[in-house]
């Protein structure tokens, strides 16, 4: 859906004055495009104010002049909050409609599986019984999708993937903008889900939709049970990840990056290609790429952990 500036303007309290250009969504400052709505809010991007091809961002006052003159300035106090109620426009109208898809040849799909519009579903498609298959989703063919499998709008699933019963895929990422009073106003997730090629997804996984751009989720990846992967998340191809691992918003891991059960990663850290996380560990900052094992909480080079322990073990058996 498209808006005139003026309107969000007026929806959002923000005084307007330029060229009443149409957007068609938000996006962020440094892939944004003449007919996007943009934000800036952290000083670290700073340099990427002036090479913006955003059609108006939404800013505060004392970094507007920064900006291409191509570029129209909507001034605000908070720009960050701005963005959440901008995005309530754009957001995906959500209905109970059921639609028949565009089904393939040579597909077996239950009889009570329910279906958003504008489905499509290409050769030899299985998906069994309890399973909503959202607006606008594709799967590619010769995949399976196992029972009470839920697929949000917009998701995009590879050739010969697997998704396992209970999964999620799709669902709101965990955003919020925050008020003077404490009060959290929701930022609408209006990116998607992409499953590339050959991926397997366990038995009740949950994967966020991306909050402006996609969440994805690379060719040969495999996925265990009881998995969490954030919102803005890119997880490298082959990468595999055993039970119970977490991974938060906006991380990327390269590929074949390994997660031992119950490990986790903080948000926006890089995990570099061939990289091991030992069982129960944190990933607390950004890892180089190298066939290294890494160990604990926060995670170190596992021989560093191991020698740790070792000392610590020591100085418990002499008390």
């Amino acid at each position: 859906m498209n808006y005139k500036l003026s309107v969000i303007a007026k929806e959002l309290g923000v005084e307007f004055n330029g060229k009443d250009i149409d957007i068609e969504g938000i996006e962020s400052i440094d892939k944004a495009s003449s007919s996007h709505l943009s934000f800036f809010t952290d000083k670290k991007y700073i340099d990427t104010l002036g090479y913006t091809k955003a059609g108006a961002v939404l800013i505060q006052e004392e970094f507007a002049s920064l900006l291409p003159s191509s570029t129209i300035a909507l001034i605000t106090p908070e720009p960050y909050l701005a963005l959440a109620y901008a995005s309530k426009l754009f957001a995906h109208k959500i209905s109970a409609q059921t639609y028949p898809p565009n089904i393939g040849k040579d597909c077996d799909i239950a009889s009570d599986v329910k279906f958003g519009s504008n489905v499509t579903i290409k050769d030899g498609v299985t998906i069994l019984s309890g399973c909503y298959i959202g607006d606008n989703v594709t799967i590619e063919e010769n995949t399976l999708i196992h029972a009470n499998v839920s697929i949000y709008h917009g998701t995009k699933i590879g050739k010969d993937c697997i998704i396992h019963s209970g999964t999620v895929l799709g669902s709101d990422g965990y955003g919020f903008a925050h008020t003077k009073l404490g009060e959290h106003i929701k930022i609408y997730q209006n990116g998607n889900v992409v499953i590339e090629n050959r991926v397997e997804i366990g038995a009740n996984c949950t994967i966020d939709r991306g909050a402006i751009s996609d969440t994805y989720i690379r060719e040969g990846t495999k996925l265990d049970n009881l998995i969490h992967i954030a919102h803005n998340c890119d997880i490298g191809s082959y990468t595999l990840c055993a039970a119970q691992v977490g991974i938060a918003g906006s991380t990327k891991l390269g590929r074949n990056v390994v997660m031992g059960g119950q490990s986790g990663a903080a948000g926006h850290i890089q995990i570099g290609d061939f990289v091991t996380i030992a069982a129960n560990s944190g990933v607390t900052k950004s890892l180089p790429s190298g066939n290294k094992t890494y160990a604990g909480f926060p995670a170190m080079d596992i021989k560093l952990w191991k020698k740790m322990h070792a000392v610590l073990m020591r100085i418990v058996k002499k008390r």
